[in-house]
């Protein structure tokens, strides 16, 4: 019987179905080819941004995270809602996600446009410039794989209960990492990210202000540091921009002194200070403490994971002309 194809149709039928799978391989050499200035243009980019705008490292990795957290990495959190669509970072807690994180990525995006158009996905955008961030802030150095596509959605009704809230029990955040595959102790290397950035006054004013009829502020935490946050926060109803350093030792520098703090009572976010004190986390909350080198080890293998978390790659979907759009608009 002849095959009215060149070549047997079960071959035929292979070399198809081989197609989807060698697009959805990501690899750290990704756009060594289609786009060879991708990395020199990233370091560009993310330092000048750094060097004049210290609090980018905290914010776009914040960014990231956010990101992933919601239906996996895919750039959906820097879509902007239009008429049709109230998008990913309007839902109340992505509202005071940082202005810098967005403008790097926008930067990084023109560059590479200018250079390699219609080629870098703003999804690894965001995943390169948090790890070269991270980096640069004193941080470990970790492989970002690269070839994700930018998702085809972004809905505010999508991130509630998806992300990390203050006021959430560790029972809680254990729940929340655990339904995205995430251990205890991943989820507390993780958390090792508040070792740079800050939090707004509104995320902690319950532990400083009024905390009891016994006690102003939360007992266990440092009195000192209590009433220092006091002043620091005292007009935050007015101005809902007032906040407060994460870590209070070395805010600029990715270190292991966010776990140290924890153990002095000197942790900022009532979840923070509950890893130190609750029996599945607070081994790992010791083990960072006096280990920096392990903190390091174990965070970059939790980026890793969850820097492909989710991903869209192949047809699933796209690369953005804009990081805020999706080329069509979505109803």
């Amino acid at each position: 019987m002849a095959f009215p194809f060149p070549f047997p149709f079960p071959l035929l039928f292979l070399l198809f179905l081989s197609i989807p799978f060698s697009e959805s391989k990501l690899s750290v050499d990704y756009y060594t080819k289609t786009c060879p200035d991708f990395d020199s243009i990233m370091r560009e980019t993310v330092t000048s941004k750094q060097i004049n705008s210290p609090t980018t490292a905290a914010g776009t990795l914040r960014l990231f995270f956010h990101d992933c957290m919601v239906d996996g990495c895919d750039a959906s959190v820097l879509i902007s809602t239009n008429p049709f669509n109230k998008a990913e970072r309007d839902a109340d807690i992505n509202l005071s996600l940082p202005g810098d994180a967005f403008d790097l990525v926008v930067r990084a995006k023109t560059a590479l446009e200018l250079s390699c158009p219609g080629i870098v996905s703003c999804a690894d955008i965001l995943a390169q410039a948090t790890r070269d961030l991270i980096t640069m802030v004193g941080g470990p150095f970790y492989n970002v794989r690269l070839g994700r596509k930018d998702g085809f959605e972004s809905k505010a009704g999508l991130v509630n209960g998806q992300v990390p809230q203050p006021n959430m029990s560790v029972n809680q955040l254990i729940k929340v990492f655990a339904a995205k595959g995430f251990s205890a102790q991943e989820m507390v290397a993780l958390t090792g990210a508040h070792t740079i950035g800050f939090s707004h006054c509104k995320e902690f004013s319950h532990r400083i202000y009024n905390y009891s009829k016994t006690s102003p502020s939360d007992p266990e935490m440092y009195p000192k540091y209590a009433e220092a946050l006091r002043k620091t926060c005292s007009n935050y109803l007015k101005d809902p921009g007032m906040s407060a350093f994460n870590d209070i030792m070395t805010p600029s520098k990715f270190d292991n002194m966010y776990y140290q703090n924890l153990q002095r009572g000197l942790g900022l976010l009532a979840t923070d200070h509950a890893l130190s004190k609750h029996p599945r986390t607070k081994p790992f909350v010791d083990l960072y403490a006096s280990n920096q080198t392990k903190f390091f080890e174990d965070f970059s293998h939790a980026m890793e994971k969850l820097s492909v978390f989710g991903i869209k790659t192949g047809r699933k979907g796209e690369v953005r002309h804009k990081c805020d759009a999706f080329n069509t608009i979505k109803a």
